[in-house]
């Protein structure tokens, strides 16, 4: 592999990983960061952004955390911190390219219809094909100058948190355009230094749009810096489980959705027969831990009407769930945050119309806190609508991704960090090791066909357990069942606890894996 040219396109969580394991393997990548430095969203997190999940879980399994960093929730420069550290250890920082973006991506040497026909991935099931395609790159650096590099294969990692945000539409004479105020999204508004941000919103009357994780963490900044003189709005479409934490009358929640036992109620992908079976046996006992767990978490929620429709455990399958920042039910008591639940809204020239038009809120700054394109943004880095129109699949089906890696449609390419779990980190560094492993002639994949079969097997989990969200792709409620599937592929024992009973209620994390080898 050693001779092969191989081009990762972005330096964040995945890319980093990628990068390092193929350097392991003998490959010297080129790794385009369209940035000035490596870390992908976490390079430029708001000073009120934290991890979700436990450092310990958010950590590669051969790099631990400085013994310096004692917080379970580090902030965001922190994790960009340790994420540089990775970089700088493995020597990744040596191959990549700062300010390079990759406008573009094309696959040539083999007509689409070739392509297309394919019964084995690449025509051979194998990780370089036959030789005869390559994808060609255009990349674009800080001062616009345009290079076109050559590549057997790419990875690509350029997530789904970043890069083109999702900006809602109005009808003509409805929009920011008619507004006083300054109208920016969470992006815009993560790019600035912690003085900026506070001095932009210090005395304002501040609008934040939506309700995920960066819409929460920017609300609270407010709320933080301007208390209830000038309480930060927030306008709600949906609504979400924001927690506490995972911990219910001090017992840990992931014990009942994201360990071997808790997957042992529900239906898998590829399930056998007497899986099957102790899955249905099983229901009424999933059933009632998510009534118990909606009427625990929903004791906050129900005093400001903010329980969702959907279970707590669809919301865990579909990944539509978050921790709630340190102060926010406080927050919301003491009314230095109030929310606005609206399925939809208008600009006018003071602030925000909401549902109807009768309620305005007054603003000065309104954020957008509305998530990003993610498949648009991965969609136009090709320039073969064919590749176009399959790589992310469309709004009535999950992501067509093979083992969350592999397009069986798209030669030589990987997608690597584009599907959710309880630690993204975490499973891209899994997924990674097992690209590497395909890489390098470790095994082979299976045929397209046998390929697409799995991937509607999932499909069909997300649809029957998560309703309308089963486009997300989250597998956080299965991920030993998709860690398993990675480890039987590289040859590696998939059971890696000590005892039966560590492997059903024990969580699965980083430090299982530490000592993975592929045979």
């Amino acid at each position: 592999m050693e001779k092969k040219s191989v081009a990762i396109v972005g330096a964040g969580v995945s890319g980093l990983a990628a990068c390092k394991h193929l350097l392991e393997r003998g490959c010297r990548p080129v790794v385009f960061e369209a940035d000035a430095v490596v870390g992908g969203v976490w390079a430029h997190a708001p000073e009120c952004t934290r991890l979700q999940s436990n450092r310990t879980t958010y950590q590669y399994s051969d790099f631990p955390w400085p013994e310096t960093v004692t917080e379970a929730h580090p902030k965001g420069e922190l994790v960009a911190g340790y994420l540089n550290a990775y970089a700088r250890h493995f020597g990744v920082l040596e191959c990549v390219r700062f300010g390079h973006r990759v406008a573009a991506m094309e696959y040539a040497g083999v007509a689409e219809e070739e392509v297309a026909a394919w019964e084995e991935w690449a025509g051979c099931g194998q990780a370089f094909g036959s030789g005869d395609g390559e994808w060609r790159l255009t990349v674009a650096d800080t001062e616009g100058r345009v290079q076109v590099h050559k590549a057997d294969f790419v990875i690509v990692c350029v997530g789904r948190f970043s890069g083109v945000p999702n900006i809602p539409t109005f009808h003509p004479g409805t929009g920011p355009e008619i507004f006083d105020g300054k109208v920016i999204h969470s992006m815009e508004y993560s790019k600035l230094s912690s003085e900026k941000c506070k001095k932009l919103i210090k005395g304002k009357r501040v609008t934040v749009v939506g309700y995920g994780k960066s819409a929460l963490d920017i609300a609270n900044e407010c709320a933080k810096v301007n208390g209830a003189k000038k309480p930060c709005t927030m306008v709600v479409r949906t609504k979400h489980w924001v927690i506490p934490s995972f911990y219910a009358f001090g017992v840990d929640m992931k014990i009942f959705y994201l360990t071997r036992f808790a997957e042992l109620l529900i239906h898998k992908p590829g399930e056998g027969f007497l899986l099957s079976l102790l899955a249905i046996v099983l229901t009424p006992l999933r059933l009632m831990i998510s009534m118990f767990a909606k009427i625990y978490y929903s004791t906050e929620m129900k005093k400001h009407d903010m329980v969702p429709d959907h279970s707590f455990f669809e919301g865990v399958v579909a990944g539509s769930f978050a921790i709630a920042p340190k102060d926010h039910y406080k927050n919301l008591e003491e009314g230095n945050i109030i929310v606005n639940k609206s399925r939809t809204f208008s600009f006018c020239k003071d602030g925000v119309l909401l549902e109807g038009g009768s309620t305005l809120v007054k603003s000065d700054i309104v954020i957008f806190g509305t998530g990003y394109k993610g498949d648009q943004k991965i969609k136009d880095i090709f320039t073969s609508e064919y590749f176009r129109s399959i790589v992310v699949g469309s709004t009535s089906t999950a992501r067509l991704l093979y083992r969350e890696c592999i397009h069986p449609k798209i030669p030589q390419l990987a997608v690597i960090g584009y599907s959710e779990s309880y630690s993204d980190l975490y499973t891209s560094e899994l997924g990674t090791k097992w690209l590497a492993d395909f890489m390098d002639g470790g095994f082979r994949l299976p045929s397209v066909n046998i390929m697409q079969m799995d991937v509607l097997e999932w499909e069909k989990f997300m649809k029957r357990y998560s309703s309308s969200h089963f486009h997300l792709s989250c597998i956080a409620s299965l991920h030993n069942w998709y860690n398993d599937q990675l480890c039987r592929d590289m040859g590696c024992k998939p059971r890696r606890k000590n005892g039966i009973l560590a492997e059903l209620f024990e969580f699965y994390g980083p430090g299982d894996y530490s000592n993975l080898h592929p045979n």
